[in-house]
């Protein structure tokens, strides 16, 4: 009897030797592309104090709304557009309770050269002007309703070259490959181009909603930490106004 009772406990033990390490969690969430500076270093704070593996897929807000309709696997979603999270609230992919408005962002015009205004845009000077495709991208809808208040658009349409997000029209400025660009303030910001601001009155308020689609343990705690002192200094430094 004690000899198979020793050979049980040998048995367990040796199961308990080969049981795997708990994997960590994984949190998926899909941002756009203007928060990227401020959410690597959120998560890189996060991750080393918590066990959790956090993959962001950045890009336009309208576009990683979309694929969400579609089904993509995420378990938040950080827009720089209210439209966009109000579409997945319809949608029933997000509940109303569930989500919070957290910050705040300027529009501005860069170029090498000095535009004073959105109006200046019409100078034959100013060849092309870099703005996300409005459709998608919400500094490209925030950029042509700006235009359109200022009675500009029409006039300088034709020299508009599209772009797939906002950080890809600041970047086609940097590179020459446009005059000018219409993005956020925090992308402009750190950078050696000129920029001039656009007025609040002329275009929608620019706010940044946190979503939680999936409501588990691990996303939750991280949609918390979103909204907490440490990540809202964090998106001070890189210049988001913090409501």
């Amino acid at each position: 009897m004690k000899k198979t009772t020793l050979a049980l406990s040998l048995l367990l033990l040796a199961g308990c030797s080969n049981d795997k390490p708990a994997e960590k969690a994984e949190i998926t969430v899909s941002a756009a592309a203007s928060l990227k500076d401020a959410l690597s270093v959120i998560e890189k704070n996060y991750e080393k104090d918590y066990d959790v593996d956090i993959k962001f897929n950045y890009g336009a807000s309208g576009s990683l709304a979309n694929q969400i309709k579609a089904g993509a696997p995420v378990d938040l979603f950080f827009s720089a557009a209210q439209s966009k999270v109000d579409d997945l609230v319809k949608a029933g992919t997000v509940k109303k309770e569930n989500q919070q408005t957290i910050l705040e962002n300027k529009l501005v015009i860069v170029s090498k050269s000095d535009v004073k205004d959105l109006n200046s845009l019409k100078q034959a000077s100013i060849k092309k002007i870099a703005v996300g495709t409005p459709e998608t991208v919400p500094a490209g809808a925030y950029a042509k309703e700006a235009l359109t208040k200022a009675d500009t658009w029409q006039d300088v349409q034709k020299k508009i070259v599209f772009t797939k997000d906002v950080r890809q029209a600041l970047t086609y400025v940097e590179s020459g490959n446009t005059d000018a660009g219409i993005v956020y303030a925090t992308d402009a910001k750190g950078t050696q181009l000129k920029q001039t601001d656009i007025q609040d009155a002329l275009h929608s308020p620019i706010t940044y909603p946190l979503a939680l689609i999936k409501d588990n343990q691990s996303s939750h705690a991280f949609y918390d930490y979103l909204q907490s002192d440490a990540a809202k200094k964090v998106y001070q430094s890189y210049g988001f106004i913090v409501k």
